[in-house]
């Protein structure tokens, strides 16, 4: 194996494929509003069929859907014509995709389509096939060569029906004014979800759990408050109760390469002033972009007198699941 031949053909696929894709920006037209039209004014669900290839990037498709407020099914062209046709009301719109737009299986099922009166909008990439001909609504697909070097295997135009698809999904969800809390409402469970409704308040420490000292605190009484809470910080309040500074594992280790003489240290003479502060009712997705900006690893939580009512550690958002990264 030579690696720059290997090197060379990666790059070609992703040329061939970044140029279909490219293509289609001049094809997003008339028809294609008069697509989203058609889904949008449907009182029923989107259909959305492929055989092969294509009815991976048809399941693909329903999922980004379903995720961004358009309901929408896959139905397999091969179960469909032994009883799962049932699925598909007079009221849904089908989607069907297909490169030769005259594979058996979808040629099947188009009378039956007709039949029932529902709108067929096809993304497809022969225009002169059987499908374009029957078709109510044509989204065109076709592509000059495949990143296959036989020019058979479906993969530019795999790539480009799957873009076609999300370029539908996301119109749709723009005319949906569909919302971010939608949006975790379909993902509770995943990063998206928590980074989205998560609050600060569900995760933090709170009431006794929070370290605290006053700035009148002797050395020795501050490390056995930040021991003793595990949080690695302690919050630094004045007689009030107000917050005045935070001292962290690292204020402590700073301090102790400057002095040798710690007899009369307070907390006030350790402390960091105007610590960084978040409210119990802020996403806790910015609290770690916060962190992660001021390179910190604790928060302390502060009510609208300025007293601290809980701490959050960056450990605490990673446990909940949290992270910079989308999945």
């Amino acid at each position: 194996m030579n690696d720059n031949n290997i090197i060379k053909k990666a790059k070609d696929v992703i040329r061939i494929e970044a140029e279909a894709v490219a293509r289609l920006e001049a094809r997003i037209d008339e028809s294609f509003v008069k697509a989203v039209e058609q889904i949008y004014n449907s009182k029923g669900r989107i259909i959305v069929t492929g055989m092969g290839k294509s009815g991976i990037i048809a399941r693909k498709i329903v999922a980004t859907m379903n995720s961004t407020g358009t309901p929408a099914i896959f139905l397999h062209p091969s179960d469909a014509v032994h009883g799962d046709l049932g699925i598909v009301r007079k009221e849904d719109v089908v989607i069907c995709i297909s490169k030769s737009g005259d594979t058996d299986e979808i040629q099947q099922l188009i009378p039956m389509f007709k039949r029932i009166g529902v709108p067929i909008i096809s993304i497809v990439g022969n225009l002169n096939s059987s499908l374009a001909r029957y078709s109510d609504i044509i989204l065109d697909v076709s592509v000059k060569e495949e990143a296959c070097p036989l020019d058979l295997a479906p993969t530019a135009s795999t790539t480009a029906a799957l873009a076609l698809g999300d370029a539908l999904a996301i119109a749709l969800l723009e005319n949906h004014n569909f919302s971010r809390e939608e949006f975790a409402l379909y993902h509770p469970g995943g990063n998206l979800g928590k980074r989205l409704i998560l609050e600060i308040e569900e995760i933090m420490v709170k009431d006794e759990n929070v370290p605290r000292v006053t700035f009148d605190y002797s050395l020795k009484d501050v490390i056995i408050e930040i021991t003793s809470k595990r949080l690695g910080a302690t919050c630094v309040v004045d007689s009030e109760g107000i917050l005045i500074g935070i001292i962290t594992d690292g204020d402590l280790r700073r301090m102790l390469q400057k002095t040798t003489d710690f007899s009369n240290l307070t907390a006030a003479n350790i402390m960091t002033k105007n610590p960084k502060v978040i409210k119990k009712n802020i996403l806790a997705a910015l609290a770690i972009q916060e962190m992660e900006s001021y390179n910190i690893t604790q928060l302390i939580v502060v009510d609208d007198d300025k007293k601290p009512i809980g701490m959050v550690h960056l450990h605490d958002l990673v446990k909940a699941g949290l992270s910079t990264e989308v999945e």
